[in-house]
């Protein structure tokens, strides 16, 4: 289930017809420095959560299944030019953006509850006493107004009001004025869990996410994917690529440990990188582009990279400048 804040977006109803979606994501960026993207079509559904530097985590449904981090974004760039979506843009405080950016991930264990068998407020004591990490979903009356109240350990630790504003409030007055609007108009909730396991997760991705985020991770995967077609597609190149890569992993392992392919930090496999490492992303540029460049060099295909390292770097213009890339 796709979870974004109650609250009235800053920007809505923009078409993707007309939009450059990563532009897009990388002017909120500057603008907002945190916050979340909506996308919603008639056959998909999905969002983005980023902050001032990196994309932090992304959510996918569609008829074909669901996905999220780095596969979520991937899936959402794609779909945006097959099928026209409707966009939303939320700020989300910078010290509450990591929470929702995992939020989505929850369960769904209680669904449909109404208040004409539910009280919402007994519904809170019973999650705190259950000790629930998660969520409840409120819809009041009509569905126009509504709310998120957020539980860790059963402690409500804040929420998310179609009537303020901000991403994730404490006040305890918020949410019982949320108590207080279903009581006089009625509604409807749905309960979500964070399970033991998924927490782990998500702290293991948070804690990968900061050394290596998603953007960064996509725009290696599509170099990495570049110098792959171009030595495949080279009739004087006897030699896999995979195995040039892992030769020069070896050579570099005393610079970068964690290209060492002993260590199981940095895969590459069918495409997709897997990093598990301590490496920092600055790091993990450099090694890996200094990796590149001397295969490039020592097989002499300059020349057949060049055509598509523009788009490249065009396409990932921010990263490029940030780490200073150049090939």
């Amino acid at each position: 289930m796709i979870i974004i804040p109650k609250e009235k977006p800053v920007v809505e109803n923009l078409n993707s017809y007309y939009l450059d979606i990563r532009k897009l994501v990388e002017h909120y960026q500057g603008e907002l420095g945190s916050g979340g993207v909506h996308f919603v079509s008639p056959v998909a559904e999905g969002v983005i959560f980023f902050d001032k530097d990196d994309l932090l985590n992304g959510f996918f449904q569609g008829k074909e299944g669901e996905a999220e981090g780095k596969a979520a974004i991937e899936r959402l760039f794609e779909a945006v030019r097959d099928s026209n979506f409707t966009i939303s843009i939320y700020e989300i405080d910078a010290e509450k953006v990591y929470f929702w950016a995992n939020v989505p991930a929850a369960e769904k264990i209680y669904k449909d509850l109404s208040t004409e068998f539910t009280d919402l407020e007994g519904l809170i004591k019973k999650m705190s006493s259950e000790r629930l990490t998660g969520y409840i979903d409120v819809s009041i009356g009509d569905g126009k107004e509504g709310g998120l109240i957020f539980f860790e350990n059963g402690k409500v630790i804040g929420g998310s009001y179609s009537w303020a504003k901000g991403g994730l409030s404490r006040s305890k007055e918020s949410w019982e004025q949320l108590v207080r609007k279903t009581k006089e108009s009625g509604g409807i909730f749905h309960v979500s869990r964070i399970p033991l396991t998924r927490q782990k997760v998500e702290e293991e991705s948070k804690t990968e996410a900061q050394n290596a985020p998603l953007n960064v991770l996509m725009m290696l995967e599509e170099l990495l994917g570049i110098f792959e077609r171009v030595i495949k597609s080279n009739r004087e190149v006897r030699s896999e690529f995979n195995t040039l890569l892992k030769r020069k992993f070896m050579e570099k392992a005393d610079k970068f440990i964690f290209l060492d392919p002993f260590s199981g930090e940095f895969e590459y496999v069918d495409h997709k990188i897997t990093f598990r490492g301590e490496a920092g992303s600055e790091e993990l540029v450099k090694g890996l582009t200094e990796c590149l460049k001397e295969i490039g060099g020592e097989l002499g295909i300059q020349a057949q990279l060049n055509p598509e390292l523009g788009p490249w770097s065009e396409k990932f213009k921010k990263e490029v400048q940030k780490y200073s890339v150049s090939f």
